[in-house]
């Protein structure tokens, strides 16, 4: 509305004034926009104060109003059952929790309370829009739950162990550095709850937001159901994640296996863990659990580590990864598990030879899947398939009200990522906006020492594109920083269009590389070329320095000899006069 107002105080300013000038066809133009600026800030000022009283007219919280009752909260949602579980549950999905009287209709509702469905919810009833959210689980989904939040707590915990045993080289002694793992779960679990509160009920009640806890399920177009109450929506976004899946290895099922949801649970840290694959999740959590103590086999089918990674950046992985303990084997294809007495066993071949993994537990650290299965998606007129929900650059599905953002949608499956098409979804649901998804510049980093981050496109996908390749590559032994930190083992490589500075992508393979990788993100997003970057003052001594080091190597690479000797023939007539 503000809009329309400043709009109309211009035109009232100019006509007043005795402008605009040009005659009368243009005043009659100005005239024109006047009267059109009046009668929408009208009838925009009609509808909010309408949309204003049905939202405060006899409205009592959440908490106390009647309605079916949402599913109890059980300690089985998140374990072990001690006071830090409790603390979550008593914000994600409290005990006892009453689902609101639904509102006769919403602008938006938000299935899934994941980070996408979160900054949905959030951002509309910041907005002013009437917004309900729905959760079957837990509000914060897996980035809070058991993904990034936990992840990190224990990462954090086994990079303490690594630098206690690795200060030796520094001169520092620590002697008998002992591990105990049941405090550094207990540290995970009393921080993720710590952070509860940013993304449970109690907060998005107080935004305005109507919280059902419960599972939600699309009965027609524009509808919605929730433990038998009715939502009717203008517009809805989809917003379920995605949850880990297992391979079909035959045996695994009746021997038990861990995965990103379960192995947060622990509470003793199993003495021999088999990881099943060697992405960013078995990397991350192999490297953890053997700085912690276990020790750790990987079983990776594809032939090197970070499959989707720069195979040099994967390589610097891999081999940290083998000089900490951990036993990798690439081309491992698992032919079955099975049980012997307390011992869980995989049976896996190599090159035609038959071997076994012995071990404690098992962790699968390979596959995710959309969730879309009981949200009535035929009734709601919504296409999907084994990837997830179908959508349009926009992020607008097969029903032209439904958006779907974040995991169940994406193949980007992070959760920066889910936040950022949330982004998209507010914009186009609700205003009608064009924003598109393709757009975006997306980064991602996986956390293991070192960090492999990357945003942009690999050579082999530029080249896919039409795009003829320039690399710059500054190795870490060239960045002073890296060397005084011990860091050398790791590089920051630039992709650009031939014959220019634009970039294409990079991958940054150092300690804080996930932080590092923001700087050439924004260069990116707005467009600016990597000489731009040679006149960033970078503080000296930093790693991101090696941003400014390949700046002005592109800037060497263009100091041709004909241009050369210019400069050359120049500075010797100065040197005459």
């Amino acid at each position: 509305m503000y809009v329309y107002l400043g709009s109309l105080v211009t035109n009232l300013t100019e006509l007043a004034a005795g402008r605009p000038s040009g005659g009368a066809a243009q005043q009659a133009f100005y005239l024109g926009g006047l009267v059109a600026t009046v009668a929408v800030t009208l009838y925009v000022t009609r509808v909010a104060r309408r949309a204003l009283a049905d939202a405060t007219r006899d409205r009592a919280p959440a908490c106390a109003a009647p309605g079916a009752q949402a599913p109890e909260a059980r300690a089985s949602l998140v374990e072990p059952d001690d006071a830090h579980s409790r603390a979550l549950l008593s914000h994600l999905h409290p005990p006892g929790w009453t689902n609101p009287t639904p509102a006769a209709r919403y602008d938006l509702v938000v299935v899934g309370g994941g980070t996408a469905g979160l900054v949905s919810a959030a951002g509309a009833a910041g907005l002013g829009a009437r917004v309900a959210l729905v959760e079957r689980h837990l509000l914060g989904g897996d980035c809070l739950n058991v993904g990034c939040v936990p992840s990190k707590a224990v990462i954090a915990a086994a990079r303490e162990a690594a630098a206690a045993r690795e200060a030796a080289a520094f001169g520092v002694h620590a002697r008998g550095v002992e591990v105990d793992f049941a405090a550094v779960m207990e540290r995970m679990r009393r921080l993720r709850a710590g952070l509860a509160p940013h993304d449970g009920v109690e907060r998005f009640t107080r935004l305005g937001v109507d919280v059902f806890l419960g599972a939600g399920r699309f009965t027609g177009p524009t509808t919605l159901e929730v433990d038998g109450q009715r939502l009717s929506f203008v517009r809805a976004v989809i917003a379920t994640g995605a949850r880990a899946t297992a391979p079909p290895i035959p045996g695994l099922e009746d021997v038990g296996y861990l995965t990103n949801e379960t192995v947060f649970w622990l509470t003793e840290l199993p003495h021999r863990l088999a990881v099943v694959g060697a992405g960013p999740i078995g990397c991350e959590l192999a490297q953890a659990f053997g700085r912690l103590g276990s020790r750790v086999t990987a079983l990776e089918m594809l032939p090197q580590v970070l499959g989707k990674e720069d195979a040099d950046a994967a390589a610097i992985v891999e081999r940290r990864l083998r000089a900490e303990g951990v036993e990798i084997v690439l081309g491992a294809r698992i032919e079955r598990a099975e049980r012997r007495g307390p011992e869980r066993v995989l049976v896996y071949d190599v090159a035609g030879a038959r071997r076994e993994a012995v071990c404690d537990a098992i962790l699968v650290g390979a596959g995710r899947a959309p969730n879309v299965e009981g949200l009535g998606l035929e009734a709601a007129g919504v296409a999907h398939g084994r990837d997830g929900v179908t959508v349009n650059d926009y992020l607008q599905t097969t029903n032209r009200r439904i958006y779907a953002a974040g995991d169940v949608a994406s193949r980007f499956k992070f959760t920066h990522m889910a936040d950022a098409l949330a982004r998209i979804v507010l914009a186009n649901a609700l205003f009608g906006g064009r924003k598109k998804a393709s757009a975006l510049h997306v980064p991602w980093c996986t956390y293991t020492s070192p960090e492999v981050a990357h945003v942009g496109l690999s050579p082999q996908e530029a080249e896919g594109r039409g795009h003829a390749v320039d690399t710059i590559t500054i190795p870490l032994a060239d960045v002073d920083r890296a060397v005084l930190d011990g860091d050398e083992d790791g590089f920051f490589r630039f992709h650009l269009a031939r014959g220019s500075d634009r970039l294409l992508g990079a991958t940054l393979v150092s300690a804080h590389a996930g932080e590092t990788i923001s700087e050439v993100t924004l260069a990116m997003t707005r467009g600016l070329g990597l000489a731009t970057l040679a006149g960033v003052i970078h503080p000296y001594p930093t790693v991101a320095e090696a941003i400014r080091k390949a700046a002005d190597e592109y800037n060497r690479r263009r100091l041709t000899p004909t241009v050369k000797r210019v400069l050359g023939w120049w500075l010797a007539v100065r040197r005459r006069m």
